[in-house]
């Protein structure tokens, strides 16, 4: 068979060509159906924003018939979707409000990401993610949002943008993540002053943790790593198995979850936490979650995350993998010098626009960090306005106990963010 031979500029356009198909193949594996798999209530619809930052955004609306009306944007966690939201957007529309929850950068069918692990990394920088949430309400019309709400990996984007831009977004709920504020520069150091003490990394946090009997590691170090996507993505007990345990493990279903604040992130300290945050050195998360499988009796008897509800998650991770999703752990997270760098521009600010946080009360998320509850409430936040601790619901909170975070929701609009 003869060989052809490529010209330089034809054969880097082929190279290109092969490489941009290889991202997209890995982040848009063939839809499998509409969004939701025929269980988001009716009133909420899915459709795709093109143009949003370089990416097309998938969105959930409510609250859409009526033109005018102001924003609230909701931004999920991991390992969640806009999905994760649906139980509280038709609240927030009756309320009065356009509700828009998207599938953030790196997950579910938001495209326009590079879903390889060597991808760049600086496109789910903190500042770029903020960028989307501004380049998405701008798309829908928006100049302005009432509230931007964050929960678990999206808490941090939200608490950014409430930071970096209050004339755009109004007011803030944190949700599970507390925020501690944006790094500090060192001050007067040409005069004599001392460097501030760094923080206790997460590389020292696994070095004492790998000390302990049994050894341990700290699950944002273990997100970081190559195989992680794999590991969860091919879990032995399956996908779906493996997302109803992780879920059960970290509810108030689980009754092992008893958080409560610890004194110093030591390794003694971080090991009272269960091991979905401070793992077992040998395990993955798929064995880590395994031995927490709830019973057929406790699945049925869930009523905030159902079989159908669960294949969700399962069929849109099994389509794009955890990999997109696991970015912002490399680099929004932890000591990235380059992330760190962004975020010290803002050194000294606070989030001066009305802010509230709620969590599950069986949510280890809100301790996790120790003293991040304390800075928030202290220095982080100027108008912090409001503190709740939700019982009956641990680190989902919003699918858990919607109806008391919608509550909670609309009395914090109506009373801190009036409609203009």
């Amino acid at each position: 068979m003869p060989v052809t031979k490529l010209s330089r500029r034809e054969f880097v356009s082929v190279a290109a060509a092969v490489a941009g198909f290889a991202r997209l193949s890995a982040q848009t594996t063939i839809l499998t159906g509409p969004y939701g798999n025929g269980t988001i209530p009716p009133g909420i619809r899915t459709r795709a924003i093109a143009n949003v930052n370089g990416l097309t955004v998938n969105i959930l609306e409510a609250g859409f018939e009526r033109p005018g009306r102001p924003a609230v944007l909701l931004l999920h966690g991991f390992p969640e979707l806009a999905y994760s939201w649906r139980k509280v957007m038709l609240p927030l529309a009756a309320a009065g409000y356009h509700v828009i929850a998207p599938d953030q950068r790196g997950y579910g069918r938001t495209t326009g990401w590079d879903g390889s692990y060597d991808a760049d990394p600086d496109p789910f920088r903190i500042l770029n993610m903020v960028r989307d949430a501004i380049a998405l309400v701008y798309a829908l019309g928006h100049r302005t949002v009432a509230m931007i709400a964050g929960h678990d990996a999206g808490a941090p984007v939200a608490s950014w943008a409430a930071l970096i831009r209050p004339d755009i977004f109004r007011s803030i709920t944190i949700l599970s993540s507390p925020f501690e504020g944006p790094p500090a520069t060192p001050f007067d150091t040409a005069n004599g002053a001392a460097m501030p003490p760094a923080a206790p990394g997460d590389d020292q946090l696994d070095a004492e943790l790998l000390t302990l009997n049994p050894p341990r590691k700290y699950y944002q170090n273990y997100q970081r790593t190559r195989g992680a996507s794999d590991n969860m993505l091919h879990a032995p007990q399956g996908l779906h198995a493996f997302f109803r345990a992780y879920y059960h493990y970290k509810s108030a279903d689980w009754k092992g979850n008893t958080p409560h604040p610890l004194k110093a992130r030591t390794g003694a300290e971080m090991a009272q936490i269960p091991t979905y945050y401070v793992m077992e050195k040998d395990k993955g998360m798929a064995e880590t979650v395994a031995p927490f499988m709830p019973s057929a009796a406790e699945i049925a008897a869930c009523p905030w995350l159902t079989e159908s509800e669960v294949d969700v998650y399962a069929t849109e991770y099994g389509r794009t993998g955890f990999t997109g999703a696991l970015q912002g752990y490399r680099v929004r997270r932890g000591g990235d010098p380059k992330s760190l760098a962004e975020m010290r521009t803002f050194s000294g600010r606070a989030i001066d626009v009305p802010a509230m946080f709620v969590a599950g009360k069986s949510d280890w998320g809100v301790y996790q960090t120790p003293g991040a509850v304390d800075r928030m409430r202290t220095s982080a936040c100027s108008r912090m306005v409001g503190f709740h601790l939700l019982d009956g619901a641990g680190h989902w909170v919003q699918q858990e106990q919607p109806e008391h975070v919608s509550a909670r929701l609309i009395e914090f609009l109506r009373t801190h963010a009036p409609r203009t």
